[in-house]
């Protein structure tokens, strides 16, 4: 499957990076099978580079994440934050969707597939530590991929940053109690350190970067031209990120998933249910509420995204590293990048009939976009 791409750059002049634009789902699907075939073949490599970690945060993928989100912070003007309580109905929307429905649907879809339909094909043992890990998952909502998927369906990033910022300080408080309710555990080990550090990580250390970058250029002469310049420089940068992401994340699981094909294929059918569903009502709900299609998009794709490595960590703190628990939550990594390409796909999309409705006012009027790739 081929993905169109709307762009900004000149594909005369960069026919390189026309042709990635245009094929990216092409190149990520190729990227998978890069990373389980090179996973398989040179396993002791992958778990050399995946043992490079601190509290679970993996470095190398930190830094291509960086690589990723710091081109997409440099457009953001920390002053303007202030005026994103005009988009209080798409964060109102987003925060009931992550913790007033996330969680639970997962929980059922949960217990459906994996607890009653798929019973007779996964080991009787670890049908709870499955379930338990899905809803893990489904607890956490995602921070800084968010970035990603909001730059390729032109979504307005303030309002991005305003709730994946929002989403942290709720999940410090709400995380432990919902999962704990769910998996019916009266104390949850929450891993503090790997959640601190990935906000730090992926979050406040990556936009503090942006904006001492961003500031510096725009007090040159020039700065306008000069920042635009630098973000056609990074443009290609972020993707060969977001490719080179997708191969260490398949490397470092290619043996389980040469090993266990079923097993991962079960446990993602849930788990793209639930993407499709909450991405689905977030956007579907944005839209009855007339918010813009530029808030409308990341609502619903923060809605479907995890917080995967607080995930895993947390699976295997309760579970053990070779817990059901843990493998739900990395089939959770796996699938996210093709999953929410395609949901970004959708939205951008759909976007000629979300506007059709009477009080929605069209993007460019309230959010202007100014990024340099999308995938449509």
């Amino acid at each position: 499957m081929s993905m169109q791409s709307e762009t900004t750059v000149n594909k005369a002049d960069d026919p390189e990076m026309g042709l990635f634009e245009r094929y990216l789902t092409a190149w990520v699907f190729l990227s998978i099978v890069i990373g389980i075939v090179l996973g398989h073949f040179f396993s002791d490599t992958f778990h050399l580079i995946g043992g490079l970690e601190i509290a679970k945060v993996n470095l190398p993928v930190a830094v291509l994440v960086w690589l990723m989100i710091i081109p997409m912070l440099l457009k953001i003007d920390l002053s303007a934050l202030k005026r994103v309580g005009q988009h209080w109905r798409g964060v109102t929307v987003t925060l009931f969707v992550n913790w007033a429905v996330k969680p639970f649907s997962m929980a059922i879809l949960a217990w459906l597939f994996i607890g009653w339909l798929f019973r007779d094909w996964l080991p009787a043992d670890q049908i709870d530590s499955y379930i338990a890990g899905l809803i893990i998952l489904a607890a956490a909502p995602c921070t800084a991929m968010v970035f990603v998927w909001s730059h390729l369906m032109k979504g307005e990033q303030h309002f991005t940053l305003s709730q994946v910022a929002l989403n942290d300080v709720i999940m410090l408080f709400a995380f432990a109690p919902v999962v704990g309710l769910l998996l019916g555990l009266s104390a949850i080990t929450v891993p503090w350190d790997t959640l601190l550090l990935s906000v730090l990580v992926y979050i406040v250390i990556p936009l503090a970067i942006a904006s001492l970058w961003r500031r510096g250029l725009l007090k040159q002469e020039n700065g306008e031209i000069r920042l635009q310049r630098l973000l056609d420089r990074l443009h290609p940068v972020s993707l060969i990120a977001l490719l080179t992401t997708l191969v260490l994340l398949f490397g470092f699981q290619g043996e389980q998933i040469i090993k266990q094909p079923l097993i991962i294929l079960l446990l993602a059918v849930p788990i793209l249910i639930q993407v499709f569903f909450n991405s689905g009502l977030a956007y579907l709900l944005n839209r009855a509420v007339r918010s813009p299609h530029c808030v409308a998009g990341p609502s619903a794709l923060i809605g479907a995204s995890n917080f995967f490595e607080l995930a895993v960590a947390t699976a295997i703190a309760l579970f053990g590293f070779g817990s059901g628990a843990a493998l739900a939550t990395v089939v959770g990594v796996l699938i996210e990048v093709p999953v929410m390409l395609i949901a970004v796909k959708a939205v951008n999309r759909s976007r000629g009939w979300y506007e059709s409705r009477d009080g929605i006012m069209p993007g460019e009027q309230c959010c202007p976009h100014n990024g340099q790739f999308s995938a449509s």
